[in-house]
């Protein structure tokens, strides 16, 4: 008989069923996962076929990267300037929003397969059998990284294919990988935390926007040097994962080291959310949730009140990030006119972007409110989807059990997200024109005007909502891939489609093509009300088809 101490037994079982949880965590995203990975493996092929179309010589990019590396707009929203081969004009575009992508995709996952496993009661039954105790975080990080180092793969490939250097596309694959994986620790830790999954994903969320955001002022605060084609950034930028992605470089440095960064990180907060794992018990966060009233208000029993004790978190901190963001494209919306001056391709394509209009601020303003309503959009889809949430974690069929219609429960979700999508439009323009009026000394104005044209593209989200709404209704299993594959095709045929050149068929299959590219065009009432006219009818359906199906649970 062999002797084994105590602790030694306890370090094996802590990790048992560790693979076991992995197969299970990839048979849940069977279907979540390949639309992320797929989309974004999309995203970079038009994006490197953009870059390659619209700066055919040597000098259209290196006037593009002169531009950009002078324009504090470019370095905010695009990214770090490193030369002006096809590859490093392409990484400027690219690394930054990749990284952001790969950080969201990544945060959710952990998070669904850790701390919404406890929320929903899953994680106690799972850990009854044979389960050590850090084997469901494992697990969760386990599949996280595999899924970004897929990624990477993806990108690899898609970027040689495109006839760019293989080590180049190695190094930004790579990097993005890097991004994500840093992100899924911090996920780790944001799962211990709180004992609802909402919060947990709202903590890494904002622990996103501040990598952006440190990212962005490090990047406007660099010096530029070497002709004026290469920005080196200032310190905030080394505080961020997702700088960490842009100082490798690719195409340029190929700064293998800076790697490093990413993974110490990763392993320093992964094994600060292993540690805190043994300080708390199962369903439970390290923070206690305050106690509430003693008494419930009276708008909670109804429909409306329980919706919105479900929605509230997730629409806090959209409005919250919304926020941030229209205040940071509003106050450098005044510098549009010297960023595109030297650049002819990068004028025409924030023309197409506009709608065709030659006022370039104009212009400028209608690709940022595009762009901010398929963000806005993307509200829509997250908080829809908490109905199938409750529905598969066996909390809907209680509720429903009582004298509350299936009708009046759907409708009060969906009320609300629709009054959502109104509030975060008003405060994308309001936030804007704020920003923009205090530059131009006319906030009144700016503030009136740009709210308006965000408004605009109300109908259009509630499209999107809408078919959210009938995937729940008539296809509950598939619901999540049917809506966020929907997002992704209005977001390459609408917002990308004049960029890449699609058919004109193709673009109108998005509602975003059919909103006016407002501000730089004028309102026509005859499109934004067939629209709304469509979410209604599509509503109706979804609606009718909840009715007549059971209700199934996970």
């Amino acid at each position: 008989m062999s002797a084994v101490t105590a602790p030694e037994k306890v370090g094996r079982g802590q990790y048992a069923g560790t693979a076991r949880l992995v197969r299970l965590a990839l048979r849940r995203d069977r279907i979540q996962l390949p639309v992320w990975l797929l989309a974004l493996a999309a995203l970079q092929a038009f994006s490197a076929s953009s870059v390659l179309g619209l700066y055919p010589t040597e000098g259209d990019l290196r006037s593009f990267a002169v531009a950009t590396a002078a324009s504090p707009v470019a370095l905010a929203t695009n990214g770090l300037v490193s030369g002006y081969s096809v590859g490093a004009v392409l990484a400027s575009q690219i690394v930054m929003p990749l990284s952001l992508a790969a950080g969201l995709m990544t945060t959710l996952l952990v998070v669904r397969h850790t701390r919404q496993n406890e929320e929903t009661g899953r994680a106690e039954l799972v850990e009854a059998a044979v389960v050590g105790r850090r084997a469901l975080l494992t697990a969760a990080l386990v599949v996280a990284v595999g899924a970004n180092l897929v990624l990477g793969l993806i990108n690899v490939v898609v970027l040689v294919a495109e006839g760019l250097p293989f080590a180049g596309s190695v190094a930004l694959g790579v990097a993005v990988a890097g991004a994500g994986i840093a992100f899924a620790a911090v996920a780790a830790v944001t799962a211990q935390v709180t004992d609802s999954a909402r919060t947990a994903n709202g903590l890494a969320g904002a622990a996103l926007g501040v990598a952006f955001l440190l990212r962005a002022v490090g990047d406007m605060t660099g010096t530029v040097t070497e002709n004026g084609t290469r920005v080196v950034s200032s310190w905030p930028t080394w505080l961020s994962p997702v700088g960490w992605a842009e100082q490798v470089r690719p195409y340029d440095d190929n700064a293998w080291w800076v790697l490093a960064l990413p993974v110490l990180f990763a392993l320093t907060v992964g094994s600060v959310g292993f540690a805190l794992t043994e300080r708390r018990d199962i369903g439970s966060g390290l923070v206690p949730t305050r106690p509430g009233p003693a008494r419930a208000s009276g708008l909670l029993p109804t429909p409306l009140g329980s919706a919105w004790r479900i929605q509230r978190t997730i629409l806090f901190w959209w409005a919250f990030g919304i926020t941030v963001l229209a205040v940071v494209y509003g106050a450098i919306a005044d510098q549009i006119d010297d960023f595109l001056g030297e650049g002819e391709q990068v004028a025409d394509m924030m023309e197409q972007l506009g709608g065709g209009t030659t006022d370039m601020v104009d212009a400028y303003f209608a690709a940022i409110f595009g762009m901010m309503a398929i963000a806005v959009a993307g509200y829509a889809v997250q908080a829809l989807l908490r109905m199938r949430g409750e529905e598969s974690a066996g909390r809907l069929e209680p509720v429903l059990a009582t004298a509350l219609s299936r009708s009046r429960w759907m409708l009060a979700h969906v009320g609300l997200v629709v009054s959502g999508i109104v509030v975060l439009q008003a405060l994308t323009g309001a936030a804007t024109g704020l920003a923009y009026g205090l530059v131009t000394d006319d906030v009144p104005g700016k503030v009136v005007h740009l709210t308006g044209a965000a408004l605009a593209f109300v109908p259009a989200i509630a499209v999107v909502a809408a078919v959210v709404v009938a995937s729940f209704g008539g296809a509950p299993a598939w619901s999540t891939g049917i809506s966020w594959g929907v997002l992704a095709a209005c977001l390459i045929f609408g917002f990308l489609g004049p960029l890449l050149g699609l058919p004109q068929a193709v673009r109108d299959l998005s509602p975003f093509t059919h909103v006016p590219a407002v501000p730089a065009a004028e309102v026509t009432a005859a499109p934004l009300v067939l629209l709304a006219t469509i979410a209604v009818f599509v509503i109706a359906v979804g609606v009718v088809l909840f009715r007549r199906r059971d209700i199934t649970s996970s």
